[in-house]
């Protein structure tokens, strides 16, 4: 059939402003999707690349944590136990919280401390930054930057600062790489940045600091964290040990078994003061935070089905007015003997055309709209085949559900009727 009249084309391109209008339709639902898709992905990535940057593959956490931004503390003693395993090489405490960060860039000129009064400029208002500390002796992180510059957080009172925050921390990185003395002030207490690392920001954070373990407790004085309760323990195993033989048996040891049967591996066990983790199951256990426990995760997800419903609504309009402006022509195919089903199949090609041709130009677009988010947000906002394989599937559904609905009109055309 296709070898012989390409029907299906040549009705497109007969009305070229109609094509125009159905490939920017197109096109924008697939804009839609790809940008709706693409926040997800990167609310979830930006919000793991803490956990990720772990180098170590166990992870023990407060069984009443949630997320990241909800960290409760525990015992380091529970951490120190786990070196009775065979297979645990080193273990290493990890603090975690939040305080307020003075902008130097913006404050220069205000050396009184910062208060939430509202006489104070919007610039120099503190701006929360999640603060990590560490034993500056052991460098528990695969970041660039960390361990050249961890062993200056023995000093007091030094920070590393994360490259990647946002902009409204100031311009602490330019000022440090062009041998400025950078200090500010984190929770009251004047710190100086000793070095610069590259993490970056998140829907959770927005700026990052690293710094030693006493450090920490310094700058969290007002907040009374103590020393020996942490937020993470990492566990560092032995090469060739296998990580969930020995989160097994962490969990046997930690945790009560429950006689669940259907539930996850970890949902087994009755946990009083530590949960236990592979790296990669602390990575879902965020994940899942953000997608089931959170509004953003549902909008996101939402937006793409709305996407998907105006870019249907689209098409759909497109080909039923194709169909019906054609109603006489389809008629008079079927006096001539052409069945049903080529006429069908016709439109089926005009809604596979315009998904093809609608396709491509949301696509280019979503490239620098992505371009565009990154460089604004700082998020992790980047194409992938898997997404771009996902929305053109979608885009032929969206095409081909329309085509199905359009194609009742085709019913109507009866030689008889018409003539």
């Amino acid at each position: 059939m296709t070898r012989k009249i390409p029907l299906a084309w040549l009705q497109l391109t007969r009305e070229k402003p109609r094509l125009a209008v159905a490939m920017a339709g197109i096109a924008f639902a697939d804009i839609l999707m790809f940008m709706q898709l693409g926040f997800r992905e990167a609310l979830f990535n930006g919000n793991v690349r803490m956990h990720a940057a772990l180098d170590g593959e166990i992870v023990l956490i407060n069984p009443k944590t949630n997320a990241l931004l909800s960290m409760k503390s525990f015992s380091q003693r529970r951490l120190y136990q786990a070196l009775v395993f065979p297979g645990v090489k080193s273990v290493h405490p990890i603090y975690l919280a939040f305080s307020d960060w003075r902008n130097p860039t913006a404050c220069d000129k205000s050396p009184k401390p910062v208060t939430k009064s509202d006489e104070v400029p919007l610039p120099c208002r503190p701006r929360t930054i999640q603060v990590m500390g560490i034993n500056p002796r052991e460098n528990v992180f695969t970041l660039p930057g960390v361990q050249e510059n961890l062993a200056k957080t023995k000093m007091p009172d030094v920070v590393l600062f994360d490259s990647g925050s946002r902009p409204e921390f100031g311009k602490v990185a330019t000022d440090f790489k062009t041998g400025k003395t950078v200090s500010t002030e984190v929770g009251g207490r004047r710190v100086k940045v000793g070095g610069i690392f590259e993490m970056g920001a998140s829907f959770g954070a927005d700026g990052n600091l690293i710094t030693s373990d006493l450090n920490f407790l310094r700058i969290l004085k007002d907040k009374n964290r103590q020393y020996g309760l942490i937020d993470i323990g990492l566990i560092k195993l032995k090469p060739g040990t296998n990580p969930d033989l020995i989160v097994k048996q962490m969990r046997d040891f930690y945790c009560q078994k429950k006689t669940t049967t259907f539930a996850k591996d970890d949902e087994n066990y009755q946990c009083q003061d530590v949960k236990v983790f592979t790296k990669q199951e602390f990575v879902d256990f965020e994940k899942d935070y953000w997608a089931s426990s959170t509004p953003i995760g549902f909008i996101f997800t939402l937006g793409t089905v709305i996407g998907f419903i105006v870019g249907t609504v689209i098409v759909y309009q497109i080909l039923y007015t194709e169909v019906a402006d054609h109603l006489a022509e389809y008629a008079t195919l079927k006096a001539m003997g052409y069945t049903q089903n080529y006429l069908l199949l016709v439109v089926f090609q005009e809604a596979l055309i315009l998904a093809i041709v609608g396709y491509f130009p949301g696509f280019a677009f979503a490239l620098f709209q992505y371009n565009m988010a990154r460089s604004a947000t700082l998020l992790p906002l980047f194409m992938t085949v898997s997404r771009a394989v996902t929305v053109l599937i979608l885009t032929i559904l969206m095409c081909t559900i329309s085509g199905g609905i359009a194609v009742r009109k085709l019913q109507a055309a009866d030689p008889a009727d018409i003539f």
